[in-house]
């Protein structure tokens, strides 16, 4: 463990704040000003119909629908998974869940997360000389080696999974409301579906610098950090990697003074224009300082929970009425349109054209090799990807994307990371579906398929009427996507693949003061960035 204490030492800030996070800003020979920079940015439950420039409907989102306009937007593109950990696990490696090990999602008390055999995008970019800063939700394990800061990051601030995993003095808009943390020798509620035995913690590098988290101020706070990271990183002429993991659109949503001024809107209205404020801060940072630099690529995880109600997002035409029909949600936790096709954006002036809508089918797995290559880096040799290299559609060369994509179990129906949804074209086959817990708290029953439904998106977006079984257009596409399907499961088991440790224990639950209720301590002062002096 002597190289753990090592990292931890270097790394790390003391809970007192006597040393800063120690990023090595100094620039070096190979790498000042000959690569990109890379900031992407991940929404978490943001619906299709949440972005203005989509959906008309929406009018929250001014600063993503002038990013729009002035880049790449992209209509058809797709979560990996539609949960949160197994869809962040394939932005950061590539690679689908049967793949790199992360089929569901970690827990607090979980004792592994993302397979330490799995690469991820900011190790290869340190490699290629990169200063990497993530941002943000992780939820890809907390523990030991798994901790951001040992997956290839130089510098971290966030929470360590999703914002409703701990109790808060703050505790916001949720469905049903959870209580705040506890004080004193008052017990803890036990409300369903709410963390109350353990408060919420913020970290920065090793080190957990506020817990509970003041949710009321989060988004300020990682707008701060990342401008501070694109400050000092532009400065230093190194080449930078910014991943955020954004807390918008999850529950539970903030009551922040922003929520106050918009008196009559709903508060995931006002949630969503405070994201849309966020995303607008970073982007007028790298305006300021490294635009023609700079590749900005804002997507989401997956779509909308729906069984928050009024608290979820829309998803837009992608209404899932099969689904509908038979019972519960087809949206998050589903393989139907709702549960990954996401919002998708692309910004680098002078790259990328100005005002194009794309059509290309595309993937969060995309973002691994497409940064790989804007790096000139390489991808690891010793293992297959699902993702692809779209540098030729972001720079308007092309309108091609993936001819096959698949859609994997995510909760609602089937064992969790089966490929039983394929995407093909224009058509989607169903060899399992099922429906989430709806508003009205109804789940669609899990129904096995063989042979599939199947639908024709280009005439049937909402995915109400499955293609006759009996017709010419049935029998033509269903062979082909039988083979598709046999092919990738038979590169799967060729493959290098990894397996996920998902046991659980309290010990490795966050807690910064086990002698106090809900771990509770107080932040003493914020940690700011060296000066970059070498």
């Amino acid at each position: 463990m002597g190289w753990l204490f090592l990292k931890v030492l270097f790394l790390g800030v003391t809970f007192l704040g006597c040393l800063y996070p120690l990023v090595d800003f100094c620039p070096s020979g190979e790498t000042r000003g000959q690569k990109p920079n890379f900031v992407i940015i991940l929404a978490d439950d943001m619906g299709w119909g949440d972005l203005g420039a989509n959906w008309a409907e929406t009018k929250d989102t001014a600063n993503l629908d002038k990013m729009a306009a002035e880049g790449m937007r992209f209509v058809d593109f797709h979560a990996a998974a539609s949960t949160c950990s197994p869809s962040r696990a394939s932005l950061l490696t590539g690679r689908l869940g049967l793949r790199n090990g992360v089929t569901h999602n970690f827990a607090v008390t979980s004792v592994g997360g993302l397979p330490l055999n799995e690469t991820t995008l900011a190790e290869v970019l340190q490699q290629a000389g990169y200063v990497t800063g993530m941002i943000g939700k992780w939820h890809l394990g907390h523990h030991g080696p798994y901790h951001p800061n040992f997956r290839g990051f130089d510098y971290y601030f966030g929470i360590p999974y999703s914002h409703d995993m701990g109790c808060t003095d703050t505790p916001g808009y949720n469905h049903p409301p959870c209580p705040a943390c506890p004080r004193g020798d008052r017990p803890s509620s036990l409300e369903r579906d709410c963390y109350t035995d353990v408060a919420l913690p913020l970290y920065e590098n090793l080190n957990i610098v506020e817990q509970p988290v003041n949710l009321s101020s989060l988004a300020h706070k990682y707008a701060e950090k990342a401008i501070q990271f694109i400050q000092h990183a532009s400065a230093s002429g190194r080449p930078f990697l910014l991943y955020m993991g954004l807390a918008h659109m999850h529950v539970p949503i903030s009551r922040t003074q922003l929520s106050a001024v918009l008196r009559g809107r709903r508060p995931y209205g006002a949630g969503l224009r405070e994201m849309d404020s966020l995303v607008g801060q970073i982007k007028d940072k790298v305006d300021r300082t490294a635009k023609e630099n700079t590749f900005l690529w804002f997507t989401g995880d997956n779509g909308p929970w729906a069984q928050k109600c009024e608290l979820a997002g829309s998803v837009g035409p992608f209404t899932g009425l099969w689904q509908t029909h038979q019972g519960g949600s087809p949206a998050k936790q589903t393989t139907w349109e709702g549960g990954h096709r996401v919002p998708a954006l692309a910004y680098w002036p002078g790259r990328v054209p100005v005002n194009v809508t794309s059509t290309a089918l595309l993937s969060v797995l995309d973002i691994f090799p497409t940064v790989v290559a804007l790096a000139g880096a390489s991808l690891p040799q010793d293992r297959h990807f699902d993702g692809l290299d779209a540098s030729e559609v972001l720079f308007g060369w092309s309108q091609t994307g993936h001819r096959v994509l698949f859609h994997p179990n995510s909760g609602a129906a089937g064992e969790f990371g089966a490929l039983q949804t394929v995407r093909l074209g224009s058509y989607k086959a169903f060899y399992v579906s099922g429906g989430a817990k709806a508003c009205d708290g109804d789940v669609g029953r899990e129904q096995h398929h063989d042979p599939p439904l199947i639908f024709n998106l280009e005439d049937d977006v909402a995915e109400a009427v499955p293609l006759d079984r009996g017709s010419a257009e049935y029998q033509g596409v269903l062979p082909k996507v039988r083979e598709i399907l046999a092919d990738v499961l038979l590169d799967i088991a060729g493959d290098n693949t990894s397996r996920a440790d998902y046991t659980r224990h309290p010990s490795v639950t966050p807690c910064c003061n086990p002698h106090h209720v809900a771990c509770r301590c107080q932040a003493t002062g914020w940690t700011d960035f060296p000066t970059g002096r070498c």
